[in-house]
C-alpha cells in the first residue's frame, strides 16, 4: 500500500471541499462505520464516537498516515435529527424545526502515530418561523436531502435561519477548519 500522508475518512463532498481550502494534499476514503446511535447516547456523544471510529478505521487501513475522522449530529432538545433523504421528510423536518433552536455537534478526530486529537465544535442555529409555502419553495430550489435538518447553511438554507452562533462557521458545513488547522500544526504540518 502506498504511503499516504493525509486521509480524510469521509465520502462527503462538503468535507472534501472544506479540506481543500487548507491547501494540503490528501486523499478521501469512505470508512464502513455503522452510524446508528447507541441507546441512551446523547447526540454530542454520538458525533464524537463516530468521528473517532472513522479515524480509527482509517488508522487500521493506513497506519503511517494522518487520518481525519469527522461526524455531525443535529440535536433538537436532546433528540438526534438526521438527513431527510427526500422531499417529504425534509418538509416534515423543517415544519418541526420552525421557530426552534438546534445544536449541530460537529466532531473531529485526528489520528497520527498513535496520538489522538479530538474536538466537538457546536453551532447553535435558531430557525425562524416558517410557513408551508416557504418550506416548499426552499425544497424546490435547494433540495438539501443530504444535510441534517434539511437546511444547507452555505446556500439558500441561510434564509430559513434567524441566527447562528458558534466558534467556527465551517463547523456547520461539516468540518471545523479552525480546530483542524490547529491539530495539523500540532502534528508538524504547515497550515498555511
Amino acid at each position: 500500500m502506498t504511503d499516504i500522508s493525509i486521509v480524510l475518512a469521509s465520502g462527503s463532498r462538503y468535507r472534501r471541499e472544506l479540506l481543500d481550502r487548507l491547501g494540503v494534499a490528501f486523499r478521501t476514503w469512505s470508512p464502513d462505520v455503522d452510524e446508528s446511535a447507541h441507546g441512551g447516547e446523547s447526540p454530542r456523544s454520538t458525533a464524537i464516537r463516530l468521528a473517532r471510529a472513522k479515524a480509527q478505521a482509517g488508522a487500521t487501513q493506513w497506519p503511517a498516515a494522518l487520518i481525519i475522522g469527522c461526524d455531525q449530529v443535529a440535536d433538537l432538545a436532546g433528540e438526534a435529527i438526521g438527513k431527510p433523504g427526500n422531499a417529504a421528510n425534509a418538509r416534515a423536518q423543517l415544519l418541526r424545526l420552525s421557530g426552534r433552536e438546534v445544536v449541530f455537534h460537529t466532531a473531529l478526530c485526528v489520528s497520527f502515530g498513535g496520538r489522538i486529537h479530538e474536538a466537538v465544535v457546536p453551532t447553535t442555529v435558531e430557525f425562524r418561523k416558517l410557513d408551508a409555502a416557504e418550506i416548499d419553495r426552499y425544497i424546490e430550489r435547494e433540495p438539501a436531502f443530504d444535510c441534517a435538518g434539511s437546511a444547507k447553511s452555505e446556500g439558500l438554507g441561510a434564509s430559513l435561519m434567524e441566527r447562528m452562533t458558534g466558534d467556527d462557521p465551517t463547523a456547520l458545513v461539516g468540518l471545523p477548519l479552525i480546530a483542524l488547522a490547529r491539530m495539523l500544526r500540532d502534528e508538524g504540518i504547515a497550515v498555511p
